[in-house]
């Protein structure tokens, strides 16, 4: 290796311990404050970094989301990974995506961010939509090991929605201590999961029958 490349090297390292710094302090704020409440310049202080400097590493506040995001993301990719290829059913892959919705509170704001807010710019919004993408492939290869199973890109969907609006909606519901919360969510998530294969069911029925009619029909 020649002397400017290894100097080349030292500068891409020096750039990603950087931009992990940045990414720990975001993080860091994000366990102390509504995510909402913070803003680049917080996080510079965090860091210990000017505020200028920040936009060196990420463009925009929502690309340094984002990234905050994908990392923290990772902390449940092995978990379930585990758990779908150790034959998991849908019901323990429903439990744990609800947990990590809740003991997550910061990546569930994120999350909420980048589905609700439509102005993001289109180089963050491309990385949270892989995101996203892989998180439903996931859910694919458990839906799809489950019997009868069928439409599984629909149902996917669905079952990723239903376990986001149960959080949404009752991670602060008022009367219940966070364990009442807790399982109460549990049992809505049990829920959708055996209300959503009954219907998954019905729906293959009603299919094979219309196809079955179409067939007498064409006779």
């Amino acid at each position: 290796m020649t002397e400017q490349s290894t100097f080349m090297k030292l500068r891409e390292d020096e750039r990603e311990v950087r931009k992990q710094l940045i990414i720990s302090a975001a993080m860091t704020l994000f366990d102390e404050r509504s995510f909402h409440e913070i803003g680049m310049r917080d996080i510079a202080a965090e860091a210990g970094v000017s505020a200028a400097s920040i936009y060196r590493y990420f463009p925009s506040r929502d690309d340094l989301f984002v990234e905050a995001l994908i990392q923290d993301i990772n902390k449940i990719e092995n978990e379930l990974e585990e758990r779908i290829n150790a034959g998991g059913t849908l019901d323990e892959l429903a439990i744990a995506v609800v947990d990590y919705l809740i003991d997550n509170e910061s990546t569930f704001q994120m999350m909420c961010h980048f589905m609700i807010r439509g102005e993001i710019n289109e180089r963050a919004l491309k990385k949270f939509n892989a995101v996203q993408r892989y998180f439903l492939n996931m859910f694919d290869k458990a839906v799809s090991k489950a019997e009868g199973a069928t439409n599984i890109r629909f149902f996917t969907h669905a079952f990723f929605a239903s376990l986001a609006g149960v959080v949404l909606t009752f991670r602060n519901y008022p009367g219940r201590s966070h364990d009442e919360r807790r399982e109460y969510m549990h049992r809505l998530a049990l829920l959708i999961i055996k209300e959503g294969n009954a219907l998954g069911k019905e729906i293959m029925e009603k299919d094979i029958n219309e196809i079955r009619k179409e067939i007498e029909e064409n006779k």
